[in-house]
């Protein structure tokens, strides 16, 4: 049975969402021959190094160049001239659709795998052929929070434009496809209330075990708080400027000598410019945020925007780091505050928690124990691979019987 997987960039499990599509694909590379078109995004294709293995066993692997980041504003103004959604728009450039449609028209597939609902979307899919979708979150829960909690005028418009468009795309394609894989059980709910005839499964995310692993030594260094993911992803960059401008100054004010360290790659200038603040280092990209983590008395996930769950918990409880989150931030995952992390939703209550475990060593090594054996247990790529294969098997994916049932609709 031949897959075709297409990936709107190189996968790898180094970084965030790219972690839940490379062991996704591995797990499919095991069971079943797989040929792979992925778009290639500058610094992003670095990950193709941390994942060769994966991709020397694959059957073929066709990195598409996308388009040039700076022109990206142009693009999003051309879009809405269209009336067309930048969303999906970015995720398909003209040269994924043309990798596409040359594999199909070379080789013999009996499914595709879409990685995201929204690259499935934008693209011209043979309704011949079932569709596998990955999803990390649902875009347009995301777009309509972020429309929910803006106070630009622009971006509020823009973002309710965008959340207008996708949701009817999301849905329909997820409507389509054989089968549809989400990341917690939270969004399965929500996705089979708005689609009851479609077949969701739950993949949750997880953590590399080995590779997060918490430090031989005690590696704190004084009183450090440390923050990591994706700065040049939206609601990772205005979490950073809410924490920066409503609990900072309260932290610093009480603890003189604690540090902030920022660790994520792609910083706007907004995030920047945090750097001037007494206390405060940003890293900008980094080759490995372990020893970030290693080093951190506290985490901060300080979310206000999302949807899906966060790879950012899973690996500081890997590390047995303590971790403060909002409510929002640990959504979808299986964790209870006071028992593996701390749950904060104003900026007094964020704060208070984050003091609190800055001034009490031990309960910081109780949240720590906790959460390692959280994701020992719930949350290893081992353990979310077997799902995967659980789901595939539940639902006649095997050798000997047709990969998937025809399209739904």
């Amino acid at each position: 049975m031949k897959l075709l997987a297409v990936i709107p960039y190189i996968p790898a499990p180094t970084w965030g969402g790219g972690a839940r599509s490379f062991y996704v694909l591995e797990a499919l590379a095991s069971k079943y021959p797989v040929s792979l078109i992925a778009l290639s995004r500058g610094e992003k294709s670095q990950g193709a190094v941390s994942c060769g293995p994966l991709l020397e066993r694959l059957q073929s692997v066709n990195l598409v160049a996308s388009p040039a980041s700076h022109w990206r504003r142009w693009r999003q103004a051309l879009h809405v001239v269209r009336g067309e959604s930048s969303a999906i728009a970015d995720r398909c450039p003209p040269g994924l659709q043309d990798a596409l449609d040359r594999a199909l028209a070379t080789d013999a597939y009996q499914a595709v795998y879409v990685d995201g609902a929204l690259t499935a979307a934008g693209l011209r899919l043979p309704a011949s052929l079932p569709l596998l979708i990955l999803q990390h979150n649902l875009e347009h829960e995301l777009l309509y929070r972020t429309y929910l909690t803006e106070r630009s005028w622009l971006r509020r418009w823009y973002n309710g434009r965008e959340y207008r468009l996708v949701k009817p795309r999301e849905l329909a394609c997820c409507q389509r496809a054989a089968a549809v894989l989400v990341a917690s059980e939270r969004e399965r709910q929500l996705l089979q209330e708005l689609l009851p005839q479609a077949r969701v499964g739950v993949v949750p995310n997880g953590v590399d075990l080995s590779f997060f692993a918490p430090p031989s030594t005690d590696e704190e260094e004084g009183q450090r708080i440390v923050f990591t993911g994706s700065l040049d992803y939206y609601p990772n960059e205005q979490a950073v400027l809410g924490f920066a401008r409503q609990c900072w100054p309260l932290i610093r004010e009480r603890m003189p000598a604690v540090e902030w360290w920022i660790v994520g790659r792609n910083p706007p200038r907004s995030v920047q410019r945090l750097a001037r603040l007494p206390g405060v280092t940003v890293t900008g990209t980094v080759p490995d945020v372990r020893p970030y983590l290693a080093r951190a008395s506290v985490v901060v996930v300080p979310l206000r925007i999302g949807s899906g769950t966060r790879l950012k918990i899973l690996e500081a409880l890997a590390m047995k780091r303590a971790v403060v989150s909002t409510t929002l931030g640990a959504e979808g995952l299986a964790v209870a505050s006071g028992r593996h992390l701390l749950l904060a939703d104003t900026p007094d209550d964020f704060v208070r928690a984050v003091l609190l475990l800055l001034e009490d060593a031990r309960r910081r090594q109780a949240l720590a124990e906790a959460g390692r054996r959280l994701v020992e247990q719930a949350y290893s790529w081992e353990r979310c691979q077997e799902r995967l294969a659980t789901l595939l098997a539940e639902e006649e994916l095997l050798e000997r019987r047709p990969l998937f049932r025809s399209s739904l609709l």
